[in-house]
């Protein structure tokens, strides 16, 4: 597959060819076209292996056959892409750790965007909203101050929601219980006999779709409760606990199983930017939704992972030397680490390090030393292999 456009070979990023000839200086390749293509790598070296595609670079591909492998950041506009390659036949593959059965299978491959949305997950109530935007610890006290402030409207909205000093409702476990009367709700009539005849609307079960986004909420919330334990303990010095890792991972699957990759893209999230763990904790979601979006974007799109990750590299090693010009050795060092752990991470994800192979000069690599791309990035660099921050598990 041609990587980049080249005009005066006659093709494009994206363009399928089958190798005619190669040696270590050049190739010839016969394009889907029929045509034969022939440079020198030293002139034109954006090429990689082209048995598969990502779907974002079959569009307006046609092949004889397809082979098309499912993964949960699917949609139903690239399923459709995927599914409308061949000529002949299509085969759908998926795995069973990324789908327990077909029925979410369909699900996901028909879904309208495969991107969170604010609108995936119950809505933070006003309340606890009003008191954030002006940075306001958010207890049972401060929630009854902001209630005396905000219109009976909103105020209504709240009648049997009881807050614990943590920030908790009891919608946190799905139950609605009423607050003891005030004088002034009985002299206006609305104490516990209205809220009793108003819960049933909203038993759980009646809207699916209301139901899903309050329980993709909570298993947020708990996911990242139970990531920002075992944060605090590294940060004390310890290790986790045998009950904060069992939380860990039964929070894990319970994410999964109302979000496919939901732990994984927030814990990759959470690891570039601590601060979305103790926001999303407490139900501040609008930034660690963004993430996750961001996260999922960068796991289904090898291309664009490639972009983000040169990009990071760049702008480390940019920080590292004004670090060291300042004479800071400390930041040299934290920076120097975190390339060494971005260095790492590419012997686990040889399909990022097949793409940023053809980026090694982006990556101030500026001789082949015929290492795996991680080491040769450490040895070019000067840097170590090390540990980064991990969830402990």
């Amino acid at each position: 597959m041609f990587l980049q456009n080249e005009r005066g070979l006659g093709v494009k990023n994206g363009t399928l060819g089958t190798v005619a000839q190669v040696n270590a200086q050049s190739m010839a390749v016969r394009t889907g076209g029929g045509r034969s293509v022939q440079f020198d790598f030293k002139d034109y070296n954006k090429i990689d292996h082209g048995y598969a595609a990502t779907i974002h670079k079959a569009q307006g591909m046609t092949v004889d056959r397809a082979h098309v492998l499912a993964t949960p950041g699917m949609d139903a506009h690239g399923s459709y892409v995927a599914l409308s390659r061949h000529r002949d036949g299509v085969d759908l593959h998926y795995g069973r750790d990324d789908f327990a059965n077909q029925d979410r299978l369909v699900r996901t491959l028909s879904r309208d965007r495969a991107k969170d949305m604010a609108s995936d997950y119950e809505r933070a109530d006003p309340v606890q909203s009003y008191a954030e935007r002006r940075g306001i610890s958010f207890s049972e006290r401060v929630a009854a101050i902001v209630r005396k402030v905000m219109p009976e409207k909103v105020r209504d909205l709240f009648d049997g929601l009881r807050l614990s000093a943590d920030g908790a409702s009891d919608m946190d476990s799905g139950q609605r219980r009423p607050v003891p009367d005030t004088p002034e709700r009985d002299r206006n009539g609305t104490g516990a006999e209205r809220r009793e005849t108003e819960a049933p609307e909203r038993k759980l079960g009646e809207d699916p779709e209301k139901e899903l986004r309050r329980v993709r909420t909570r298993a947020l919330v708990r996911h990242a409760r139970a990531v920002g334990a075992i944060f605090e303990a590294q940060e004390m010095g310890g290790k986790a606990s045998p009950e904060q890792v069992k939380e860990l991972r039964e929070a894990r699957r319970v994410f999964e199983d109302v979000r496919p990759y939901g732990s994984h893209d927030a814990e990759a999230a959470y690891k570039k930017n601590p601060e979305l763990v103790g926001e999303a904790a407490g139900g501040k979601l609008a930034r660690a939704i963004r993430a996750l979006q961001l996260e999922t974007e960068l796991r289904t799109d090898p291309s664009r992972r490639a972009d983000r990750f040169v990009e990071r590299w760049q702008k480390l090693d940019r920080t590292s030397l004004r670090h060291y010009q300042a004479g800071d050795m400390s930041g040299y060092k934290a920076t120097r680490s975190a390339m060494g752990d971005m260095a790492r991470s590419l012997e686990r994800d040889p399909q990022l390090e097949s793409i940023l192979a053809i980026r090694k000069k982006d990556l101030g690599i500026s001789f082949e030393s015929g290492r795996r791309l991680g080491l040769e990035l450490a040895f070019s660099h000067g840097i170590d292999l090390g540990r980064g921050r991990g969830i402990g598990i």
